[in-house]
């Protein structure tokens, strides 16, 4: 004989209903507890300035200077005696001092002598079409133009070989290349106007002092006449 049981009274009936009401449960309070939040609470502290409405300036008393008034003016004379004038004065004129388009200036400047310098014109030619190029020391046996600039060129290289010193600074760090020097043989034989132009200073000085020890020359000539002459030269510093 089988046992029936009543559908009313299983227990297992709605057991699948209430696991799914309770994951819900248990899933809200756990998402409740992730978004819950805490803050830091923080004292504040109020103070009060306590002020006084009433205040009160204390102005120090200050004594007034009192000022003696001034006299009073002299009384006028109860007399008055009126005297004739009968003395006679004589009037200034003053003449007007200014001038129109009709009044005439004249003025007489007399000038004893008149001394009247000449100045010398500084011309320049330069070294390659000069008629008589400057005479070196040493180069007076030639005549021709031709033989005195050969000489002339031999003069300044055998000078610049004998005063040539390399400087040490340059030479210890190493410095070296060419340096090209332009200066003038003016109207008397001197040298100036010394221009360097290269890659270091040292050896720029050291080319200018090279060029300000050449010996006084004879001027070139043009056209009979004495004249400043450009002459330009490189000196090469190498290093062995």
């Amino acid at each position: 004989m089988e046992v029936k049981k009543n559908p009313n009274v299983d227990l297992n009936r709605d057991s699948s209903l209430f696991f799914v009401i309770g994951l819900t449960i248990v899933l809200f309070i756990t998402w409740r507890a992730l978004e819950y939040k805490t803050y830091e609470k923080t004292e504040t502290f109020i103070e009060h300035l306590n002020t006084v409405d009433d205040l009160k300036e204390q102005v120090p008393i200050t004594e007034t200077i009192k000022i003696p008034p001034p006299p009073a003016p002299p009384a006028a004379p109860e007399i008055i005696e009126i005297v004739e004038d009968s003395d006679e004065i004589d009037e200034t004129i003053i003449e007007s001092t200014e001038i129109n388009q009709d009044t005439e200036i004249r003025a007489v400047i007399e000038v004893d002598e008149v001394v009247v310098e000449e100045v010398e014109e500084e011309i320049t030619v330069p070294f390659s079409v000069i008629e008589n190029v400057p005479i070196f020391p040493g180069c007076n046996q030639f005549t021709s133009n031709a033989e005195r600039k050969n000489c002339f060129q031999e003069k300044i290289q055998e000078h610049v070989r004998k005063q040539f010193k390399y400087p040490t600074v340059s030479m210890e760090m190493g410095v070296q290349g060419r340096v090209y020097v332009q200066f003038m043989i003016n109207a008397k034989g001197n040298i100036s106007r010394i221009r360097t132009r290269g890659p270091d200073k040292n050896l720029e000085n050291e080319a200018s002092r090279i060029i300000e020890a050449l010996p006084k020359m004879t001027p070139g000539e043009q056209r009979g006449r004495a004249v400043n002459v450009p002459y330009s030269i490189p000196i090469t510093f190498k290093l062995e």
